[in-house]
């Protein structure tokens, strides 16, 4: 089964062809376009190269397409790319401005222009559909509650595959297979010896999960990408009353006010200096002191939200760096997870230093294991639209 995987941007394209026959997996190709201004013309430029290398006999022999789709209103899970998908992304194009109406114009376009093709979509806010409820809720009138406004997540193909992928590293089959058939079967029932996960997806957009039993009970993300950890030009955790009074004193309108908190916030707000970790370690290391405060907030709100879902699940018995920042920076990796001996967490420096690829980094006797986990967004889209065009 030949599937298409597009993840797209308010100004990109980026593609990855898989060849899935239910055992092998391979990546026949992947490519993409930037500065975008039509995605019609991208999508048709990369299915005509496509063809041109020999990649694709013609058009027609792509079984499917999967999106990335970020977030819908009333809509999660692996779905059908049809009218309710994209009812569910222009109901929500105010909480994802940048990312639903390009998704939308995207699947609108293979619908009309390709319909022998199916259409998958893949939320991001899936691997969080049996969060309990007391954990999804906010605490707002219900008139809000109505209009869809809840925590629900992001990064979830992310924290899906590492889950599964450390519960095989960890010789954890029932917990890898419960994670795989999630989106087919449900949780289900699980009766097996208890596996709390923590994944720490970090990247120009991060964030923390807890898994229990192979099952999300909590991220650091809410309503939309905005919340949770500081981001590389966005807010993250913020009261809601310092939006007005900012307005208030700067004499900024509601849209110059949100421009700034998603451009000019996060780790380039607070360093001054860049929106990319690897210049702002650099600074801090010259004696940048907005630069270091930076690094220390990011620290500081990881170990934040890995230490409330530790206490929520009662234990720990892996934790996970996934995504850019996690697999390469093991100064960072080894700042988290400094001081944690008597909770059981030890970390190997010699292992963490120089380890940027799949691999342990916990010591001789740590009784919580720590992973680096390459992630695999795409091959998680491929998977279940396979799994969900077999179902």
């Amino acid at each position: 089964m030949k599937i298409l995987v597009a993840n797209i941007g308010s100004t990109s394209f980026k593609f990855r062809l898989f060849d899935l026959d239910g055992v092998a997996e391979h990546v026949l190709a992947e490519g993409g376009l930037e500065r975008v201004t039509d995605h019609g013309s991208a999508i048709e430029e990369s299915l005509k190269g496509l063809v041109e290398e020999g990649h694709l006999s013609s058009i027609d022999a792509l079984d499917a397409v999967g999106f990335k789709t970020v977030l819908g209103k009333d809509l999660s899970g692996c779905v059908p790319g049809d009218d309710k998908v994209l009812k569910a992304l222009d109901d929500f194009i105010e909480i994802a401005p940048a990312h639903n109406p390009p998704y939308a114009a995207s699947i609108r376009y293979f619908r009309d222009h390709y319909p022998n093709v199916q259409r998958v979509a893949l939320f991001e806010t899936a691997f969080y559909q049996w969060v309990p409820e007391a954990t999804r809720t906010y605490a707002l009138p219900k008139s809000w509650r109505d209009l869809g406004i809840q925590r629900l997540g992001f990064h979830g193909a992310s924290h899906k595959y590492v889950t599964e992928r450390v519960a095989e590293l960890m010789e954890r089959p029932d917990v890898a297979t419960r994670v795989r058939d999630l989106y087919v079967k449900g949780p289900g029932t699980f009766t097996g010896k208890p596996f709390r996960t923590v994944s720490c997806h970090l990247g120009g957009s991060s964030s923390v999960t807890g898994v229990q039993n192979g099952v999300a009970m909590g991220t650091s993300m809410g309503l939309s990408p905005q919340s949770g950890l500081p981001q590389n030009n966005r807010v993250g955790d913020l009261d809601s009353n310092a939006l007005p009074y900012a307005m208030a004193k700067l004499g900024i309108p509601v849209e110059e006010a949100l421009r700034q908190m998603n451009k000019e916030g996060g780790l380039l707000g607070i360093s001054g200096v860049s929106n990319d970790l690897r210049d702002i370690k650099k600074a801090a290391d010259e004696g940048h002191a907005d630069a270091q405060l930076a690094i220390e907030v990011l620290i500081d709100s990881i170990r934040t939200y890995i230490g409330q879902f530790m206490f929520k699940m009662g234990g720990l018995e892996a934790l996970v760096f996934t995504a850019g920042i996690g697999e390469h920076n093991p100064w960072l990796r080894a700042a988290v997870c400094e001081g944690l001996e008597e909770f059981g967490l030890k970390i190997d420096p010699a292992l963490n230093e120089v380890l940027h690829s799949e691999g342990p980094i916990h010591a001789a006797g740590s009784k919580i294991q720590v992973w680096v986990i390459p992630t695999n967004e795409e091959l998680v889209i491929a998977r279940e639209s396979q799994r969900l065009l077999n179902k």
